[in-house]
């Protein structure tokens, strides 16, 4: 297909959605929003989604000319994954676990045998029977009682993270009766094999603010409901101890936790507060045998590990500490063993592990890649002398160790293969430090294939970003992104402040009244890659997805001159009418992140960059927006009245499309396979925007 085949040009039937005048008032201030009538919770009505059809319509003839490229990349992405691959064993109790996939499943069979080798290994779920069917699946938790006989898993087949839990006899390979509906998907035995402690969440604001005792073998409705949390600020969840004595609830704001216990041995007992619950005292708690361990910010922003026993705990005062505070190292967080602890730390963006022994010895463990994504993997068992780390960088697949954690010394044990002509030498990355208009230093991770590469100012560039809830982006492989880099992209992930890559301060400097400082982080990053020469001007490419959609949002309309094209993915981009409305889900969990715009002072600060609120008329780039009509993190009329607004303000003919999964929800389209063809969708776009 030619250059000019692949073009892409804005069609002059574009779905233009009529308006219908909404004042909205707020602290004697009136906004009109002429499409607020496309929110439509129950997602029936005919209008909303006949409209919605048109811009998928819209959509398919857009991209009509790039179709057999969009094809011919899903067939890349497909080609490089292991159809038969399975994860490396992991042992629980008398068994080891492991999940397989075969051929063109779109899902995994869980399995458990009682050897390494798996040979006699036992069916303990089949995703592609629960899902066959069914437009979208999503496995939630699976838990196997203390016993090892029973099963309990999770699912969700709408797409809006509302599970239903059942339980089967593992030997037996059937059902039980026992079905637990509108939960969060969590479940905890107990340890009498008979007790399961689940959360059930608001249909109306899909929080999960109750907690349920379930004896199995009776009705759901026959349950006890043994904690309710009445701030809807806080999300709840659910776990056990490391040493499996206690139930835990854990619940958690954006700046504040609390945590309540049970005695896993007396599941008809009480739950009881840990602490007192103490607003911007951030933590995380664990127990083994008579000690616990809290990660705690307590006169520590980045953090400190402390220790208690059961008579200390609920006073800090009386706490021990176990590592200190430092202004430079984040502590993310600790795997307890009987005879070693392994801290998550990081500094100066990088992820580091520190083993340390019962006499207070610590050894780092190593890494070698410029920048990299380092995590600890699954380790059920305390008594285990190792542990598993998962790493992968830029240019190295995703790798499963197992380090001795008295010497240090790491076994591979699992490397992500990736089929076809992929060669890591073929690519490097880099780590560079990019000036922010305010004099910061924000971190970017690059990565090129070295041969199309020449710091020349003649490379596209796909900048992507995230910026919310102190979540960091790490670097890490993706097998879908050499589609890019084999055809001269240079890809870079813009580390902006409100993730925590720098520490908690890059968080704090990135949310409530200094969000701006994303959006400048992101730009400031875009216009330096391409003043060092890391990508051509003129062939600059975005891309962010829920926050990251928040953000994109707002760099188009402050910045819409960079950026050729800009993928816009699950986007939260109507921020103050939805701050505001405490009926839509999340709300009320949100007010610490943006700011409540009830309070005058955060009313304005929103107004100031909500992507909504803030189109004009401009020229925008090309642009691709999708969404799920099931989404329940960010309700699919967002971007729909986005699109909508921005069909009739920007002041170009770039185009503007709109997908929406009519069966998906925030996640995307479910299945290992399915799900590449949303990759293919937007290097497409971005493929022919480049004329590649």
């Amino acid at each position: 297909m030619s250059q000019q085949n692949l073009s892409l040009s804005a069609l002059s039937n574009a779905p233009r959605a009529r308006k219908q005048p909404h004042a909205l008032t707020t602290h004697n201030k009136t906004r009109i929003d002429d499409y607020y009538w496309m929110r439509d919770d129950n997602r029936e009505n005919s209008e909303i989604l006949a409209h919605l059809k048109a811009e998928n319509d819209y959509c398919d003839k857009q991209l009509a000319p790039m179709k057999p490229l969009q094809t011919q990349l899903f067939e890349e992405l497909k080609g490089r994954i292991v159809k038969d691959d399975n994860s490396f064993p992991v042992k629980d109790g008398q068994f080891w676990y492991h999940a397989e996939v075969r051929g063109d499943d779109e899902y995994a069979r869980h399995y458990r045998s009682r050897d390494i080798t798996m040979q006699d290994k036992q069916v303990l779920l089949d995703v592609n029977s629960l899902a066959q069917g069914i437009e979208f699946y999503e496995l939630g938790e699976v838990a196997v009682s203390p016993n090892e006989q029973l099963l309990a898993y999770s699912e969700d087949t709408e797409g809006r993270r509302i599970y239903a839990i059942k339980f089967k006899s593992i030997d037996e390979d059937a059902l039980l009766d026992d079905v637990l509906e509108n939960t969060e998907g969590q479940v905890v035995w107990a340890n009498d094999n008979k007790t399961v402690f689940y959360v059930k969440k608001d249909l109306k604001t899909l929080l999960g603010f109750q907690v349920f005792r379930h004896v199995l073998g009776t009705p759901q409705a026959d349950d006890v409901l043994v904690y309710e949390e009445h701030d809807s600020s806080f999300f709840m969840g659910l776990g056990k101890s490391r040493d499996e004595s206690l139930i835990i609830i854990d619940l958690a704001s954006t700046e504040t936790n609390d945590t309540w216990v049970l005695d896993a041995d007396q599941p008809l007992g009480e739950f009881k507060q840990l602490m007192p619950r103490e607003e911007g005292h951030e933590f995380d708690i664990d127990k083994l045998g008579d000690t616990f361990y809290i990660v705690s910010n307590w006169q520590a922003k980045n953090f400190r590990l402390m220790t208690a026993t059961t008579a200390t705990i609920s006073d800090k005062a009386l706490w021990q500490e176990h590592t200190a505070h430092r202004d430079n190292v984040l502590l993310e967080g600790v795997e307890i063993f009987d005879e070693f602890l392994v801290l998550t730390e990081r500094e100066l963006g990088q992820t580091r592990f520190i083993v340390v022994d019962n006499l207070q010895q610590r050894m780092a463990l190593a890494f070698d890649d410029p920048c990299y994504y380092a995590a600890i993997a699954t380790n059920p068992e305390s008594s285990a002398k190792t542990a598993r780390i998962y790493y992968s960088s830029l240019t190295t697949p995703g790798s499963l160790y197992e380090v001795d954690l008295s010497s240090g010394e790491k076994t591979l044990l699992k490397q992500q293969q990736v089929l076809g002509d992929f060669n890591p030498s073929h690519y490097g990355s880099e780590r560079i430090m990019v000036a922010a208009r305010d004099g910061k230093s924000v971190p970017v991770s690059l990565v090129y294939r070295k041969d199309t590469f020449e710091k020349d100012g003649t490379n596209p560039l796909f900048q992507y970003g995230y910026g919310a809830y102190g979540i960091t982006i790490d670097p890490s492989f993706s097998s879908a992104s050499l589609s890019l880099l084999d055809r001269g992209f240079v890809y870079a992930i813009a580390h902006v402040r409100g993730s925590e890559m720098l520490g908690r301060h890059w968080y704090e400097q990135g949310k409530k009244q200094d969000k701006q400082n994303s959006f400048n982080d992101f730009i400031d990053v875009t216009k330096a890659l391409v003043e060092q020469g890391y990508g051509a001007k003129d062939k600059v490419f975005a891309s962010g997805g829920s926050a990251g959609g928040l953000l994109m949002g707002a760099v188009v309309n402050q910045a819409p001159e960079l950026y050729l094209g800009v993928g816009c993915h699950v986007p939260f981009l109507d921020v103050l009418t939805t701050m505001l409305d405490e009926s839509i889900p999340l709300t009320t969990n949100e007010y610490d992140e943006w700011g409540n715009p009830n309070d005058p002072a955060y009313y304005d600060l929103i107004a100031d960059y909500s992507p909504y609120d803030n189109i004009k008329a401009q020229a925008y780039p090309h642009i691709l927006v999708t969404t799920g009509l099931h989404d329940s993190q960010v309700q699919y009329w967002e971007p729909m009245k986005w699109v909508a607004k921005m069909r009739e303000y920007k002041t170009n003919k770039n185009v503007l499309i709109f997908k929406t999964d009519m069966d998906a929800g925030h996640g995307g389209a479910s299945g290992r396979f399915k799900s590449l063809e949303e990759k293919a969708l937007e290097m497409a776009f971005f493929i022919s925007l480049a004329n590649l």
